[in-house]
């Protein structure tokens, strides 16, 4: 589903949100190493393996007070890219395994969406450099709110 995100990309809190599940190494990876980040609003919504890196359900509303959105790929697509590339927040992931209706292998780094590592290791780095540099943030954004703009015709859809 896509999105109408009322928050302009300046007016959103400087710093990264995610919720999920955490059943996946590469994810449980992603949420150890940053659970309480100062940069970072993530963590899992249903505690795995007794790991303490739980925090609330945090509906979309909720997350679109936040510049950068992530979206981390689980047993297929991440489920909340759709609605993340229509926001005005910036989507980081690392480069998409899993590809649907939404053709996720055709999404360009630096064009659609910013790109990390598959360990997210240089996530800080990232969201550093767009804070730094808003009119590139801002131009990726738009990028991504015209590549969703083509599955919104119901002609083309069917």
């Amino acid at each position: 589903k896509f999105i109408d995100d009322p928050v302009r990309y300046q007016d959103k809190k400087d710093m990264v949100a995610w919720r999920g599940v955490g059943f996946q190494p590469h994810r449980k990876k992603v949420i150890h190493a940053f659970y309480n980040h100062p940069q970072c609003n993530i963590g899992q919504t249903r505690p795995v393996e007794g790991k303490p890196w739980e925090k609330g359900f945090m509906s979309i509303e909720e997350q679109l007070q936040y510049k950068f959105l992530l979206c981390i790929e689980g047993n297929d697509v991440a489920t909340n890219l759709k609605w993340a590339m229509s926001s005005n927040s910036l989507v980081i992931m690392s480069k998409p395994k899993y590809e649907t209706w939404f053709m996720e292998g055709k999404l360009e780094a630096g064009v659609h969406y910013v790109e990390v590592k598959d360990d997210y290791s240089d996530l800080p780095e990232k969201m550093d450099y767009y804070l730094a540099n808003e009119q590139e943030a801002l131009a990726i954004i738009e990028n991504a709110h015209q590549w969703v703009e083509q599955f919104k015709d119901k002609r083309k859809e069917r």
